[in-house]
C-alpha cells in the first residue's frame, strides 16, 4: 500500500535562487537525497506539486519538472489520482570500505564500478606532490582525472598522480576498464601499503558538476598514497567521494590495560 509523506522538512532555505544551477535542479536534488537517504522510502507518496510549490515557495511549473526529472531517474513514478510514488529501486547501493582489509577493499571498487578518463596528462610535479611522492619538486609525473560510477551513477571524482615511469607502462584505455591495483600489479609494481587521510570537505563547482551535486554539498575526501614492498611511493590520489554512496566501517576495542585496537 501506498504511504503518504508530510512535507518531510522541505524548505525555500534549501534553495539558492542565485546559482547558475536552475532552481528546479536544485528541488530535483533534494528531493533525490530524501529518496536515496530513505527518508522518502520506497512506495511512499511524495507531497502534490501544489504542496512542494508552497513549501519551496517557487512555481508549480517548477516543481513539475522537478518530478518529472525525478521520474526520468526512474526515482518515482507518477500516476493520475495517485500522485508521485517512490519507486521501489530507487534506493542506491552503498561501497564500504574497511580499513583492516584496504587493499583488497580497493581491488573490489574497481571491479564493481565504472570510470571514465576526464583529463590525462604529464607534467612536473607540483612540491606538494613531489612531497608525498618522494620525488624531488619538478620531477616527471602523469596526472589522471577520473569519474567513478557506481549503476550509472557519479559516485566519485578522482585526481591522481604516478610517477612517470610507472605511468608510461599504462594505457589510457586501460584506466578505464581495468582496477587500478591491477594495473599498478601488471606494470610490475606491487602495491604492499597505504597510508591515508581521510576529512570531509565542500565540493567546488566543477567536482559538484561532475557528480551531479550542488556547489558546496559535502564530500568525504581521501589522500591516499601507496607504496610498494620497497618504500616506494608509486601512487596518490585525492578522492572525492560522494557520502550517500561510500562508507568507511571502522570498529575499536581495547586490547591489553590501556592500548586500543582498531579493526575495519
Amino acid at each position: 500500500m501506498d504511504r503518504p509523506l508530510s512535507q518531510a522538512g522541505l524548505s525555500p532555505e534549501q534553495l539558492d535562487p542565485t546559482a547558475p544551477t536552475p532552481l528546479y535542479h536544485q528541488i530535483y536534488l533534494v528531493l533525490r537525497e530524501k529518496i536515496r537517504s530513505g527518508e522518502f522510502p520506497a512506495d511512499s507518496v511524495m507531497p502534490g506539486e501544489q504542496e512542494l510549490s508552497r513549501l519551496f515557495d517557487v512555481s508549480r511549473i517548477t516543481v513539475k519538472r522537478a518530478l518529472n526529472e525525478l521520474a526520468a531517474h526512474d526515482l518515482v513514478s507518477r500516476h493520475r489520482g495517485r500522485g508521485t510514488v517512490v519507486t521501489a529501486s530507487a534506493a542506491l547501493p552503498q561501497v564500504h570500505g574497511s580499513f583492516d582489509n584496504l587493499i583488497d577493499s580497493l581491488k573490489t571498487l574497481g571491479l564493481e564500478t565504472q570510470v571514465q578518463v576526464l583529463e590525462l596528462s604529464d607534467l612536473p610535479a607540483p612540491p606538494a606532490v613531489a612531497a608525498l611522492l618522494d620525488l624531488e619538486p619538478g620531477a616527471p609525473v602523469q596526472r589522471a582525472v577520473r569519474l567513478r560510477k557506481l549503476a550509472g551513477e557519479p559516485f566519485s571524482y578522482l585526481i591522481q598522480y604516478m610517477p612517470a615511469d610507472i605511468a608510461a607502462r599504462i594505457g589510457r584505455d586501460d584506466l578505464e576498464s581495468v582496477p587500478m591495483l591491477v594495473l599498478l600489479e601488471r606494470a610490475g609494481v606491487v602495491p604492499y601499503e597505504a597510508e591515508q587521510w581521510i576529512t570531509a570537505v565542500a565540493a567546488e563547482p566543477h567536482i559538484a558538476v561532475a557528480l551531479d551535486l550542488g556547489s558546496g554539498s559535502p564530500l568525504l575526501r581521501i589522500e591516499r598514497v601507496m607504496r610498494d614492498k620497497a618504500g616506494r611511493a608509486v601512487q596518490l590520489i585525492h578522492a572525492h567521494y560522494r557520502p550517500d554512496r561510500f562508507k568507511y566501517h571502522m570498529r575499536s576495542n581495547r586490547k591489553g590495560a590501556s592500548n586500543w585496537r582498531t579493526e575495519g
